[in-house]
């Protein structure tokens, strides 16, 4: 059916206001950490906001105050492993995966590519949309811990310490350490 009537698009309107505006005042209290996708739980979060907000607006079995409820518990869960995270390396490891190298040097890492399942042509993509025009512009790309892909140009020297951690990196630096 089309149309029923005025009162469910009434409480659609009330309710989203409210609601819209309960969402906000909690980002905005909980800090900008909250929405920066630097990991799959905080992609997790994201996306269950948006849905509660969605069931929120739409169930009308779902009270208002039950709904924002669950907005806290998100944004509270968020910030407890968020802050976790950053005050012991065990928990970071455990809600974090570390970054990866695809491409070092003109040579392709194809083991890490295939456990990783980036293609060939998912690391043309990056290349061009980081601005470079061949692979002879690029020193090395990284599948980092959220899923972006980063890409460095050949002018670009990766230090030691940005290779840390880096799934790869690890490698080589132990097996260039032994040979000294």
């Amino acid at each position: 059916m089309f149309f029923q009537s005025w009162e469910p698009i009434l409480r659609i309107l009330i309710v989203g206001v409210l609601a819209y505006s309960a969402i906000v005042f909690f980002l905005r209290v909980s800090g900008k950490r909250t929405l920066a996708k630097m990991n799959a739980f905080d992609l997790i979060v994201t996306v269950a906001l948006g849905s509660t907000l969605s069931t929120i607006l739409l169930d009308k079995k779902v009270p208002l105050a039950e709904g924002v409820a669950a907005f806290i518990l998100l944004i509270y869960m968020q910030y407890l492993v968020a802050w976790a995270s950053s005050k012991s390396k065990g928990i970071d490891q455990v809600v974090k995966s570390n970054p990866r190298i695809l491409y070092y040097n003109r040579q392709y890492m194809n083991k890490a590519m295939e456990e990783e399942r980036i293609t060939e042509m998912d690391l043309f993509q990056a290349i061009r949309k980081a601005g470079h025009g061949s692979m002879e512009e690029v020193t090395a790309v990284i599948l980092e811990s959220n899923g972006d892909i980063s890409v460095l140009g050949s002018s670009a020297q990766l230090s030691d310490e940005l290779k840390q951690n880096v799934i790869g990196f690890d490698e080589k630096q132990k097996k260039e350490q032994k040979k000294r």
